[in-house]
C-alpha cells in the first residue's frame, strides 16, 4: 500500500469517529440527522463539481448512472435499517452486528470472483471478533430485539454493497462527481422516509445546526469522501476492516469528551482490531483490473 493511501485511510478513520460523539449532542431524529448530513455534504460537493468536473458529469456513461444511483440506494438503505435497530435491540449487539460489514463485503468479493486468501479470512475474523470483545455483545432472545439485530445484520451488509459497487465505479469516475451523486440519491431517500414516519426535518435549535454540519464536515466530507477517493487503489475490503478502526476512536474520544472510560476490554478488542486490520491490509488485496481516476 502507498504511504499516500495509508495516510488518508488515517485521516478518514479519524474524521468517521466523531460521529458518534457528534451525533449525541445533535438534538434532532437519528434519520433527520442521517439526512442532513448527506444533503449538507452533497451541497459541498456540488460546488466543488460545478467549478472543476462539470464535463466529467456530462461524459457520464448510462450505467455509471445507475451504479451512482445504486450505490446511494444502498448508503441509505444502511442508515435506514442500522438506525433504527438502535431502538429495538441493545446498542452492543447493533453495533457488533452492523461492523459484519467486512464479512459481507468478502463474500461479496468471492461472489464477483475475486481471490480471497486465508490471511484475508483470518483477519476481518480477527476485526470482527475485536468489535463483539469491545461492545459486550448480549443477544437478546425477545422477538423486538431479534427484530433490531436483523436490522442491524442487514445495514452492515448494505454497507458492504455501498462500498463494493463505489470501488467499480471509482475506476473511471472522479471522486466529486461519484460522491456528489451518491450523497444526493441517499440523503433524498432518508428525507423521504424521515417524512414518512413523522419525523421532524427542520425547526432544530443553532447548537444542533452546527452539530449538523460539523457531521457533513467531518464523518461524511472527510470520512466517507476519503474513504471513497482510496477505493480504487486498496479495494472494498481494505476500506470495509479499517472502518472498523472508528469503534476504537469512538470510545477514545467519548473518554475525553464526555469522561466514559473504556471498558476493560478495550485493551484485547484494540489488539484483535489492529492485528485483524494488518493482515487485511498486507494480504495486498488491491483491484488492479483497470486504471483510478482521481
Amino acid at each position: 500500500m502507498r504511504r499516500s493511501d495509508l495516510g488518508l485511510l488515517v485521516v478518514a478513520v479519524v474524521a468517521v469517529s466523531i460521529s458518534g460523539p457528534l451525533i449525541r449532542e445533535a438534538d434532532a431524529p437519528a434519520l433527520a440527522i442521517a439526512m442532513w448530513r448527506n444533503l449538507l455534504a452533497t451541497a459541498v460537493l456540488a460546488g466543488v463539481v460545478a467549478v472543476g468536473h462539470r464535463r466529467a458529469v456530462s461524459e457520464l456513461a448510462r450505467r455509471e448512472r445507475r451504479l451512482i444511483a445504486l450505490s446511494g440506494l444502498f448508503l441509505a438503505a444502511h442508515f435506514a435499517t442500522w438506525i433504527p435497530s438502535l431502538e429495538l435491540t441493545t446498542v452492543a449487539s447493533s453495533v457488533a452486528l452492523v461492523c459484519t460489514q467486512p464479512v459481507w463485503a468478502a463474500g461479496i468479493a468471492r461472489l464477483r470472483g475475486e481471490r480471497v486468501t486465508g490471511r484475508v479470512w483470518l483477519g476481518v475474523g480477527l476485526a470482527t471478533a475485536g468489535v463483539v470483545v469491545l461492545s459486550g455483545v448480549d443477544l437478546a432472545v425477545s422477538g423486538r430485539a431479534l427484530a433490531g439485530d436483523a436490522l442491524a445484520l442487514a445495514g452492515g451488509g448494505f454497507a458492504a454493497a455501498y462500498v463494493s459497487i463505489g470501488s467499480d465505479v471509482r475506476r473511471t469516475v472522479v471522486n466529486p462527481v461519484y460522491t456528489l451523486g451518491c450523497y444526493g440519491v441517499a440523503g433524498i431517500i432518508i428525507g423521504l422516509l424521515a417524512v414518512g414516519t413523522g419525523q421532524d426535518v427542520t425547526g432544530f435549535d443553532g447548537r444542533t445546526w452546527w452539530v449538523l454540519v460539523a457531521l457533513a464536515v467531518g464523518p461524511q466530507l472527510l470520512g466517507h469522501s476519503v474513504f471513497n477517493r482510496v477505493l480504487p487503489s486498496v479495494g472494498s475490503l481494505v476500506v470495509s476492516v479499517s472502518v472498523l478502526l472508528e469503534v476504537i476512536g469512538a470510545a477514545v474520544l467519548a473518554w475525553w469528551w464526555f469522561g466514559e472510560a473504556p471498558p476493560l476490554a478495550a485493551v484485547p478488542a484494540a489488539v484483535l482490531l489492529l492485528g485483524g486490520v494488518f493482515l487485511v491490509v498486507t494480504a495486498d488485496q488491491r483491484q488492479r483490473a483497470l486504471p483510478a481516476v482521481a
